[in-house]
């Protein structure tokens, strides 16, 4: 079921499935999230948990036993139900079942809310840890931005230029997109830019550590776009399908990193996933504004 919350700047249509962000519009009807096309990628903005990106063999050990879960965790095959709704707000939340205990062994609770300020989403994960041991978790945002944002732009004209100057580190991907263990510097033109292209992604997606946190993907000046603020998230993926020329790009605020190449992780040994006591909760806010 889709639930559509508005206000004067935008609406906003969310799925209880998986509580994915389906739509973005703008009050004049500009659609600023990718629309699904399974010709490219039939998701639009999956949410990650609790897992980033790819296991190992698609499994991990905790506390000596051994669990499967594919790419991404499995978030976005729950069904959600609405806790809260009002004109400009809905919060949807899922809790663990026997199938989630089977791949994951923890009781928990996992709720987002996508609340409308002005023309700002804010997006706010919270997960509850109702388990008697510590939970350890990934979390993570996928969403797709149509690019071009108008008619008469290419997707080349479009870049991300980060809110203040940085310089972000790339984390590298093994032949296979698992995480190699090797970062290199990646360079940002006049320390703020990084110019789109195609061919950018055929290695899979551009991984970044140190960045700013706040990013803005716009083919400049007077254009329209859409800024991202993270403050929470240690990476920042850029992404869209390798060596395709895929209308869109995808923006992906990560809290941890996937598995390393050829090691089958301990969940409670992964340096950057988060540990949440027994009766513990945890919670992320990012947003997106759009211009």
């Amino acid at each position: 079921m889709l639930h559509t919350i508005q206000n004067s700047a935008m609406s906003v249509t969310v799925d209880e499935l998986g509580a994915q962000l389906m739509r973005i519009t703008a009050a004049d009807g500009t659609e600023y999230l990718w629309s699904g096309d399974p010709a490219y990628w039939r998701n639009r903005a999956p949410n990650l948990f609790p897992y980033v990106g790819r296991l190992t063999g698609d499994r991990y050990t905790l506390d000596g036993q051994s669990y499967e879960m594919t790419r991404h965790g499995f978030a976005n095959r729950l069904t959600f139900a609405v806790e809260e709704k009002t004109a400009d707000r809905v919060t949807l939340s899922a809790a663990d079942s026997p199938e989630t205990r089977a791949a994951y062994p923890f009781a928990f609770s996992f709720a987002i809310t996508y609340a409308l300020e002005g023309a700002s989403l804010a997006v706010t994960c919270r997960v509850e840890n109702r388990d008697g041991k510590t939970m350890y978790f990934g979390l993570g945002a996928h969403p797709g931005f149509r690019v071009p944002l108008e008619e008469g732009r290419a997707f080349t004209d479009y870049r991300l230029t980060f809110r203040q100057p940085c310089q972000p580190w790339q984390v590298l991907l093994s032949d296979q997109y698992m995480i190699s263990g090797q970062e290199a510097p990646y360079p940002l033109e006049e320390g703020r830019v990084l110019p789109l292209r195609h061919d950018l992604f055929d290695r899979d997606a551009v991984i970044l550590k140190h960045m700013d946190r706040t990013v803005t993907l716009s083919a400049g000046e007077g254009s329209r776009g859409v800024t991202m603020t993270f403050p929470q998230m240690r990476y920042l993926g850029v992404w869209h399908n390798p060596e395709t020329e895929a209308p869109f790009v995808c923006l992906e605020p990560w809290l941890s990193l996937p598995s390393r190449q050829g090691v089958v992780e301990d969940l409670s040994q992964q340096c950057d996933l988060a540990a949440l006591e027994p009766g513990g909760r945890y919670e992320n806010r990012w947003t997106v504004t759009i211009f």
